[in-house]
């Protein structure tokens, strides 16, 4: 903001005995070849002139978009009225402790961006209750198997805390969640080969339960088999043996296997010198991949024969009538991989937005203050200038409110100079009065021709 235009009100308000500079000037003569400029443009030179005005106002407006969001942003005391005001320190260094909070939240948030571009997990204990009850037949029951002697089998889990030691009241995983498959497989000599499986897939539309219960018609101990199959997110796989061995590596996820290949092949030096596309196998690879080089890009291709599904939990259970009460229920730990409770607290800050609005309106108003602080030093500095000195104060201030008015009404050229009759003796004369003249017999005859309607060829 130009310091001279906040000059000249207080000086136009106590100073109101002098000339304003709002006061129309004098009529300058100009030179015949700046009237000669003035002609009337035709209509491709208005449309042209219209295009470059619509133009030059967006630019303005653009430039003056920008260097109002680049204010909003200047927060910062000058030297001066810093000077003036030694409590004005403790402002900047507030500022250069919220510069340095903004920097470690900026950081904070790209570290977690890239944290949670990978699978956050946490490893955790998930107990297993597996128990079993003969009943007898229940004549007032609808189900066909409770008419007779029957046998229910139970499967439910809980997940422990992080320590290990009792169920997690405040997860609310269910116990199927865990699993990708479940079956049963009981005795194939007493239910036959058609009858002896029991089976539960997770398919998209899998609603979560907390637990599994199986009833059987039968009065006699059973042996069963249950296979639980985890359900990993993302997926893994088991390494062949072979690969699994060389990489020591036995089940993960894909991406994993990957950089322990990339390890392996970097630790042996298996990458080709000239070709850097290419592997040269060893003995191992080659045994395993069954070509002597092949290039990095067809590394998934091959690697794919190689992953295996992983190997399911087995766990053999008795359901045995002949058992006390407290035989009947077996537990098992199994280790599970569930979301690091962080994510979502991650999450929430990475998309809190709630106190932007606040923020924005505080420094807006902080920056309305500064360029307030900086009026009011301006108008001091003023009436400083004009008590030390008052006649240089005022040549001074008439001298710039002169240069304003010539760029505030576009006028160029010497206006002293052009008021002298030896400024038009000079060798340009002539020749400016001819094109003139020239310009307006050209003019006139236009405006006639379109006026009579005759066409000039």
């Amino acid at each position: 903001m130009d310091s001279r235009r906040h000059m000249s009100l207080p000086y136009q308000r106590h100073m109101s005995g002098l000339p304003s500079s709002s006061a129309k000037p004098s009529s300058i003569s100009r030179s015949p070849y700046s009237t000669y400029q003035q002609r009337r443009p035709t209509p491709q030179e208005s449309s042209s002139m219209a295009q470059k005005k619509a133009a030059a106002e967006a630019a303005a407006a653009k430039a003056k978009s920008k260097m109002k969001r680049s204010t909003l942003g200047e927060k910062i005391l000058s030297q001066r009225v810093r000077d003036m005001v030694p409590e004005s320190q403790a402002y900047m260094d507030l500022l250069s402790f919220e510069k340095r909070l903004d920097s470690t939240i900026m950081r904070k948030k790209l570290e977690i961006q890239e944290a949670m571009k990978r699978p956050l997990k946490q490893r955790r204990k998930l107990r297993i209750f597996i128990s079993h009850q003969f009943l007898d037949a229940d004549s007032e029951s609808e189900e066909t198997t409770r008419l007779i002697p029957h046998w229910e089998l139970r499967i439910e889990g809980r997940l422990l805390n992080e320590a290990g030691e009792r169920p997690d009241t405040k997860a609310k995983l269910k116990f199927t969640s865990f699993f990708k498959s479940v079956i049963i497989e009981l005795d194939k000599d007493m239910y036959g080969p058609d009858n002896h499986l029991i089976e539960w897939q997770r398919t998209r539309s899998t609603v979560e339960n907390d637990g599994f219960q199986i009833v059987r018609p039968g009065e006699d101990s059973v042996k069963s088999t249950i296979l639980l199959s985890l359900f990993y997110q993302p997926s893994q796989y088991k390494l062949s043996s072979r690969l699994a061995r060389l990489l020591g590596v036995h089940t993960a996820t894909r991406p994993t296997i990957l950089q322990a290949m990339w390890q392996y092949i970097k630790t042996n030096q298996l990458q080709d010198a000239n070709e850097r596309e290419y592997i040269n196998c060893d003995k191992y690879f080659e045994q395993l991949f069954e070509v002597p080089r092949m290039k990095f890009t067809e590394i998934p291709r091959r690697l794919q024969p190689l992953l295996l599904p992983p190997d399911p939990i087995v766990i053999q259970h008795n359901i045995n009538k002949d058992a006390p009460d407290r035989s009947r229920t077996a537990c098992y730990d199994v280790e599970v991989d569930i979301d690091d409770p962080v994510k979502p607290q991650m999450l929430s800050f990475m998309m809190s937005s709630s106190n932007q609005q606040d923020i924005a309106s505080l420094d807006t108003k902080i920056h309305e203050t500064v360029e307030q602080i900086n009026s009011i030093r301006i108008q001091r500095e003023f009436f400083l200038g004009f008590s030390d000195n008052p006649q240089k104060f005022i040549n001074d201030w008439m001298a710039s409110q002169n240069r304003d008015l010539k760029v505030m009404t576009n006028k160029m050229g010497n206006p002293e100079a052009e008021k002298r009759a030896e400024y038009y003796d000079q060798h340009w004369t002539k020749e400016a009065v001819t094109r003139y003249f020239y310009t307006k017999v050209q003019q006139r005859r236009s405006e006639l021709e379109q006026a009579l309607g005759i066409k000039h060829t």
